[in-house]
């Protein structure tokens, strides 16, 4: 997950208004008779930027409703707008309207085919609705045609997850990250797929680099607690939720992962007693028929 920090809304507007009130000053000190404030035209264009601007800043910050408004209005005044279609599908898919999402994406494709921000959408919400074959598929295609997009990569590997495909996962999260070993979120994916996989010592192992840090993603820090709590250190994981969540939400957890850790354990022991009951092959026992 690439991770980024939107300007807030007031923040956006006051660096917006910033230029306008240098404009305004320099005029001012141009001489010493006073100065008639004359109204300023503002061109459409002008206008278009500063929503666009504006909506961006309120996505990113997770304010889908505004941005919601802004790109809908932008649509109203450039139906044939390709950035206000992107982004109002990028707003539809933040408040779960995955269909309309879909149906904007596409229709960016139908003019652009080679739109990359429209083709991650729709692998995006082909994921959300659990259409793991599509959503590998997409991702894949995304990940061959641009191998630096982070994004697209952290995609295809949690469909992979979902598929129980975890070494193919685990194998696209470490070719990104010998690229791009920045990125936290790709290596909270790595950690959770190797507890997926039955292997949660060694996702805490990769979790620990992030986990604690001051500004670690708040993942990072729930999938360490649930690897603790698989390897039955429940102080551990508890240490790590409580200054997330009240106390009664970590005792749930703890119980959730107790329960997982037990039914581990029995899926384990029925294959150790399958392994011990099909005999290996090319081995004759005694008094079989040959």
């Amino acid at each position: 997950m690439i991770m980024r920090h939107p300007l807030s809304l007031p923040g956006a507007l006051r660096a917006l208004c910033a230029p306008f009130a240098v404009v305004v000053l320099a005029t001012g000190c141009a001489s010493n008779h006073f100065v008639t404030a004359q109204p300023v035209a503002i061109p459409h264009a002008t206008n278009a930027r500063t929503d666009e601007h504006i909506a961006q800043s309120a996505l990113e910050g997770g304010d889908a409703q505004l941005a919601v408004s802004l790109f809908e209005k932008m649509l109203q005044a450039d139906p044939h707008s390709l950035t206000a279609q992107l982004g109002l599908g990028d707003a539809m898919y933040q408040i779960g309207d995955l269909a309309r999402a879909g149906v904007l994406y596409a229709g960016v494709l139908a003019v652009a085919p080679e739109d990359p921000r429209a083709h991650l959408g729709l692998a995006r919400v082909a994921l959300r609705e659990r259409r793991l074959d599509e959503a590998v598929s997409r991702y894949r295609e995304l990940v061959a045609a641009n191998p630096d997009n982070a994004m697209a990569a952290e995609g295809l590997g949690a469909a992979l997850d979902l598929q129980g495909k975890h070494a193919q996962a685990q194998e696209v999260y470490r070719s990104t990250l010998r690229r791009h070993p920045e990125i936290e979120g790709l290596k909270a994916d790595l950690g959770l797929s190797l507890i997926l996989s039955g292997n949660p010592r060694a996702g805490a192992n990769v979790l620990l680099d992030i986990a604690s840090l001051p500004d670690a993603p708040l993942q990072a820090r729930e999938n360490l607690a649930l690897a603790y709590g698989l390897l039955g250190n429940n102080e551990a994981a508890r240490r790590i939720l409580s200054p997330a969540m009240p106390s009664g939400s970590v005792e749930d957890n703890l119980r959730f992962y107790g329960e997982l850790r037990e039914r581990y354990r029995a899926q384990a022991d029925d294959g150790a007693r399958l392994a011990q009951a099909v005999p290996a092959v090319g081995v004759t026992s005694p008094g079989a028929p040959k």
